[in-house]
């Protein structure tokens, strides 16, 4: 997505008379909503210099300059582009990942950098790792760069940044990236120059950038379709900036558990719905396998572990016992002997319960079992997941544990989005339409299809549509509804309209309905999602959540019998206990948040009470209004 665009005269105008912070940030919250004053500053301090590089009349005045571009289905954005020909008139694009550094410490056993930034010192991605990995990015998914012959060509530019003898930010035995994309200096103006003038000399007679941006998506690639070639080596999911900081940082710590063996360490990294929890937690799982560890994926769901299984075995030819090995339900390590695994990487954590079991009458807690079973501990969760009673996975408890076991505890924050088509605005337009948290958001309609529809049938067809294509769209609801036809799979199960809709929830009779090829006619829960993505959903909402007196409200007592999230609390709840009758409102919301967030494409919502609907919908058409005055503001400049 363009923010800024220009031609290049016009850009180095913008610069040189003090208006490009303003034109950028302009365009910025036009597109993207208010631009914080930190990237208003970086604006100021860094393009200069780009307009320094870029002035020499060698390069064409009619060559198109881009700022803040934003990747396809990513809240990532490309700092600077300069776009044209070259001498033979091949169509490049040049990427500039822009840097104020003036100084950095190389970690060179985790192949990262650290430096100051943001008010405190941080560990980050190499700038030449974040340019090359932004140009594969962009070429992986559109399809305009690979079929019209367009070249990317990315470097990076620390412009305050003096090297210093022996200084290894530069070394390529470290970061082999700078390879594939060179970092230049504070002394490098010139080098740079000589890189973009290689590369883009003339202006071309096509848009070059707007056929990158109107070129069409590839589909994008979700986890449960490379998991195989992840574990066999391949780089299928590359991860990107605060996602490869976590990974070169853990994986040093898997290194180390040879030579302190009785060390422990707990990680515990936040992230919301789409932030790439599961794509680290089995990067993490693959790398630590083929450096001879012992190691698995933990999770309590079970739904992302049966389909894992059975990827792996049928499509990858993966021997059951060793799959069986690698993914293990959160309930393995009651008993288990301490530091048995070198590494455990549990996924979901905020799903953890205390006890272990069918009837939750073994072991003492989870959490202490993983940390006690495993020498490092890497705990991925995101409280806001919360669903059932029986969830006890929290931040604090993660950290009471490791305190009791005498564990090292590090932290971080996931924050870039993958899902929803990496729309943060779409995630913080269900915080506040589901009443959870209440922010400013905007997001383009273009980038993520939701849409309120008065008909179940309406949504369903949609699905069974969009499933033609890749067997990925499904159908969820909350559970509002009995499950009946669970015993012998005959009946009916969500009867809407009296009989006019009318389906069974997934099937009793497999683990894996999120894959199986006839299951689309079949509705999903929480249960049977959690932990997994698909290309598009549709959302039945049930009486559990309505619309009364201006405000989202729960309702407990519409929420199925069959449906085990609520053990305990309904009876507390009957009594008026507001401790209760609390956390049963949170999981409610909470369901709904990450049922709407299952999809990469686009949600489509049928509401059974018809006031949610039409807030629903209201809300909906503000946003697309918001969002087509942006846009008309943007195009007149």
């Amino acid at each position: 997505m363009i923010i800024y665009k220009a031609r290049k005269r016009d850009f180095v105008n913008d610069c040189m008379e003090g208006r490009i912070s303003y034109a950028v940030k302009a365009d910025f919250e036009n597109i993207l909503g208010k631009a914080n004053e930190s990237e208003v500053k970086a604006w100021d301090n860094s393009l200069r210099f780009m307009a320094s590089v870029v002035m020499t009349p060698e390069i064409d005045d009619d060559t198109t300059v881009c700022i803040e571009y934003k990747l396809p289905n990513s809240g990532h954005r490309i700092d600077f582009i300069i776009a044209g020909l070259d001498d033979e008139d091949h169509n490049n694009v040049v990427i500039v990942e822009l840097k104020q550094w003036q100084n950095a410490v190389v970690v060179e056993d985790k192949k990262y950098v650290n430096t100051f930034l943001g008010g405190a010192n941080r560990d980050v991605a190499h700038p030449s790792y974040q340019a090359w990995s932004y140009a594969v990015t962009l070429e992986n998914y559109n399809e305009a760069i690979r079929n019209e012959g367009i070249n990317l060509f990315p470097c990076a530019y620390l412009h305050n940044y003096n090297l210093f003898p022996g200084d290894k930010i530069n070394d390529p035995s470290i970061f082999p990236e700078i390879n594939e994309a060179p970092a230049f200096f504070h002394s490098g103006e010139k080098e740079l120059q000589s890189f973009i003038l290689k590369h883009v000399r003339k202006a071309s007679c096509v848009d070059i950038m707007e056929k990158i941006d109107n070129g069409r998506l590839k589909p994008s690639k979700s986890l449960q379709d490379v998991l195989g070639s992840l574990l066999k080596g391949s780089r299928e999911f590359l991860l990107l900036d605060d996602q490869k900081v976590f990974f070169e940082n853990i994986m040093a710590y898997v290194r180390r558990t040879a030579l302190h063996s009785e060390d422990k360490t707990v990680f515990i990294i936040q992230g919301g719905p789409g932030t790439g929890k599961s794509v680290l937690a089995v990067n993490l799982l693959a790398s630590t396998i083929r450096e001879g560890r012992m190691a698995a994926y933990v999770t309590k769901n079970s739904a992302p572990r049966h389909v894992y299984e059975e990827l792996l075995v049928k499509k990858d030819r993966f021997r059951k016992s060793r799959v069986g090995e690698l993914f293990l339900g959160s309930g393995s390590f009651v008993g288990a002997k301490e530091n048995a695994y070198d590494a455990l990487f549990v996924d979901e954590a905020h799903r953890l319960n205390e006890k272990s079991g069918i009837f939750h009458n073994m072991g003492e807690n989870q959490i202490k079992e993983i940390i006690n079973a495993s020498r490092l501990s890497v705990f991925f969760i995101d409280e806001d997941q919360v669903v059932t009673a029986q969830d006890i996975g929290s931040v604090e408890e993660i950290k009471y544990w490791a305190g009791k076991l005498n564990a090292k505890v590090m932290e971080g924050k996931l924050r870039s989005q993958f899902r929803c088509n990496g729309s943060d605005g779409y995630l913080s337009f269900l915080d506040d339409i589901l009443d959870i948290n209440h922010t400013q958001y905007s997001f383009d309609p273009d980038d993520y299809d939701i849409e309120i529809l008065d008909d179940p049938n309406l949504v369903m067809e949609r699905i069974k549509s969009l499933n033609l294509k890749d067997n990925k769209a499904r159908v969820l609801a909350g559970y509002c509804w009995e499950w009946k036809s669970k015993k012998d799979g005959i009946g009916n199960d969500i009867i809407i309209d009296d009989k006019l809709f009318y389906h069974q929830w997934n099937f009793s009779r497999t683990q894996t309905w999120a894959i199986d090829e006839d299951s689309v006619e079949q509705i999903g829960c929480i249960h049977t999602s959690q932990g997994l993505e698909f290309s598009y959903c549709g959302v039945i909402i049930g009486d559990d959540l309505r619309y009364e007196n201006d405000r989202v409200v729960t309702d407990y007592t519409k929420r199925a019998s069959t449906d085990k999230s609520l053990s305990g609390l309904k009876t507390l709840c009957r009594k008026g206990d507001e401790s209760a009758l609390k956390k049963v409102d949170a999981i409610i919301r909470n369901t709904y948040k990450t049922l709407l967030s299952r999809a990469m494409k686009g949600c489509f919502v049928y509401c059974t009470d018809k006031a949610l609907g039409n807030h629903m919908k209201e809300e909906i058409e503000k946003n697309k209004a918001l969002v087509a005055s942006f846009k008309e503001k943007a195009r007149l400049g």
